[in-house]
């Protein structure tokens, strides 16, 4: 099934591809104790699925990511974000494996989400949508698994709020996953993340268009506070190094300071440019929405302040289970040091546990640029 779907301060409208609707027989209980039902789930897939279903694959994305991982998204024309990791002869092999990729309730390419129009009002979502958590979304993900009629995942692959998701599956569903691989992501995010996250919130609802969340129905747009949140969380995303080397303090198109409170400095434009494109592929509400799950997510508060308590299921119900951590040496957002905990705690379970720190200098986005050590890494995973 395809569906339109409207994105950006110009509400203009792009066809969606693969939707399905889940929970039509059962509701699904969310964690804040409300239920939904038939509510639509986009995804993609690639590759085809074998005989006896064993062949499948579930890519988790990250904050602002969607289900076009390998194939050309609708809205930017651009090419998937992981379009060097997923595809024949790629790390992921399509000639072997079956792909899955969905775009997690909350989001906006789709899925269940702030801009989808609520059935008893006729009218977007908007702020009666309910707040969410990165286990409501692998909840959705498993009723999609079960739509294909795929009894276990031979893996689930995630990076930063997708590596949330993939540590999430092992914990809700420890029996249906054969290896559990989370990317530059954490058990928790930290207090300084929640402060990022919280800024960038703040300045959508502060932009007047913002209009309580309504704006799509009073036809305006948050743009100018949404690429704001962009911008602040971008910050994150690049090392210092990365920073000083793809800018340093170079001007942009002059060689001297205007002494004027313009963009002047190379990484001033690249920031707005990232923050004015933001706006146009991706919903305002469902980045407040996002975030707060993400803020939510922590795995050892859920489990006592015992990290290790969340993995026990896992060394119980799954026999062959394993793990692969991998982490990026300059990534401050999501440390390595938060996967040296994880991998103490499953190794306390008893799990077997593989964990690589990757050098690098592009910081927390590493895991979204090619690079040989992750290519390297996952291919051989893979094989074995």
């Amino acid at each position: 099934m395809k569906i339109k779907s409207k994105f950006g301060p110009k509400f203009q409208e792009f066809e969606i591809g693969n939707i399905v609707f889940l929970a039509k027989n059962k509701p699904l209980k969310l964690q804040n104790g409300s239920e939904i039902s038939n509510f639509p789930l986009a995804y993609q897939t690639y590759g085809k699925l074998n005989k006896d279903k064993s062949n499948a694959i579930l890519i988790c994305h990250a904050l602002t990511g969607d289900q076009y991982l390998s194939s050309p998204n609708p809205v930017t024309n651009k090419k998937g974000w992981w379009d060097f990791m997923v595809g024949s002869k790629k790390p992921i092999d399509t000639d072997k494996y079956f792909v899955i990729c969905s775009n997690i309730i909350g989001g906006c390419m789709g899925s269940w989400g702030p801009k989808e129009v609520d059935p008893a009002t006729k009218k977007p979502y908007a702020m009666d949508f309910p707040v969410v958590t990165i286990f409501d979304m692998v909840e959705a993900q498993n009723l999609l698994i079960e739509h294909f009629e795929i009894n276990k995942l031979c893996a689930v692959i995630g990076g930063s709020t997708g590596g949330m998701q993939a540590l999430a599956w092992s914990i809700l569903y420890p029996q249906k996953v054969g290896i559990v691989v989370p990317i530059a992501s954490s058990y928790h995010h930290s207090p300084q993340n929640i402060a990022f996250h919280e800024v960038g919130r703040q300045a959508i609802m502060a932009d007047p268009n913002w209009q309580g969340g309504q704006y799509i129905v009073k036809k305006t747009y948050p743009a100018k506070g949404l690429a704001v949140a962009r911008m602040t969380a971008h910050i994150t995303y690049m090392s210092q190094n990365a920073l000083q080397k793809k800018f340093g303090r170079n001007l942009q198109d002059k060689d001297s300071l205007a002494f004027q409170l313009g963009k002047e400095f190379e990484v001033e434009s690249y920031l707005h440019h990232q923050g004015f494109s933001f706006v146009n592929r991706f919903d305002a509400n469902s980045y407040l929405y996002i975030t707060k799950a993400v803020d939510y997510f922590d795995l050892e508060s859920d489990f006592d302040g015992k990290l290790a308590k969340a993995f026990i299921n896992f060394s119980q119900k799954n026999n062959d289970g394993k793990f692969c951590l991998i982490s990026f040496s300059d990534d401050w957002l999501f440390p390595s040091d938060d996967m040296k905990k994880i991998a103490k705690s499953l190794i306390a379970c008893g799990i077997e546990v593989s964990a690589i720190n990757i050098e690098s200098s592009a910081g927390h986005d590493s895991f979204l640029i090619e690079n040989e050590p992750l290519k390297q890494t996952i291919a051989s995973l893979l094989k074995k």
